[in-house]
């Protein structure tokens, strides 16, 4: 069935074409790739808070909720707080280590670790 619904239309003018499809501006999400096949970069953030450093995991591709789930168990595993949204996941503190192993045991291969220091 259409979904013809007038509220998403307003603002549209009169169209005579009965298959017009109009455009609500909603993109579908990327499908999350295979654990095997995600690239995730893990770093070691400063900038524009406070002073504060963050673990930042970038590189996830995926749905939201996916994002979400892994960011949650993420800052459980680490025993602290933080974020997940635009395809970043912020964890509070610098849990670089700590988090590339929990990554490896999940069988995420393909983990990058930046900002290092080389001891």
């Amino acid at each position: 069935m259409k979904n013809n619904d007038w509220k998403d239309r307003l603002g549209v003018m009169y169209s005579t074409n009965p298959d017009f499809n109009y455009n609500t501006g909603e993109e579908s999400e990327e499908e999350t790739l295979p654990k095997e096949k995600q690239q995730l970069r893990i770093s070691l953030d400063k900038r524009n808070r406070g002073g504060k450093a963050v673990t930042l995991i970038t590189g996830f591709r995926g749905t939201s909720d996916d994002l979400a789930t892994l960011g949650k168990m993420l800052k459980v595993k680490c025993g602290v707080g933080g974020s997940a949204k635009d395809g970043e996941i912020i964890v509070q503190g610098d849990h670089r280590q700590k988090v590339l192993d929990i990554l490896q045991k999940r069988d995420i291969v393909k983990v990058v670790l930046f900002n290092y220091p080389l001891c």
